[in-house]
């Protein structure tokens, strides 16, 4: 049975940290590529970062640029991101995604876990 699971949400000041975790059991973690994206109240979910299945490439979208960092552990299947500077703007249901490289491009979802940035 495939599951993701993030944890590490919360509500957090402006300027503030936080750190995601997305525990993956169920398959193959070491093949995938590891994704986290966000859904802001009343908009559309977005990618933020992504790791490939090596660790070796990551991507970030430019308004988490020198903010966020994306990081994996295949040996504990577990994919991080960490946040900093957090802002009003990061408030979202941060979602964790797995995905194949190669056909069938399987991919699996979270469940999300809330995090929200206010004084």
């Amino acid at each position: 049975q495939v599951q993701l699971v993030e944890s590490g949400g919360g509500l957090v000041q402006p300027g503030g940290s936080l750190r995601l975790t997305c525990a993956a059991s169920g398959f193959t973690f070491s093949a995938y590529g590891m994704s986290w994206y966000r859904q802001p109240p009343g908009k559309e979910r977005e990618l933020v970062a992504s790791v490939s299945n090596t660790g070796g490439t990551t991507y970030y979208v430019d308004s988490v640029k020198g903010r966020f960092t994306i990081s994996r552990d295949n040996a504990k299947n577990t994919v991080y991101l960490q946040m900093s500077t957090l802002k009003p703007d990061d408030t979202a249901v941060y979602y964790c995604k797995a995905r194949l490289p190669s056909p069938p491009y399987v991919a699996y979802w979270g469940q999300g876990t809330q995090v929200t940035v206010s004084s």
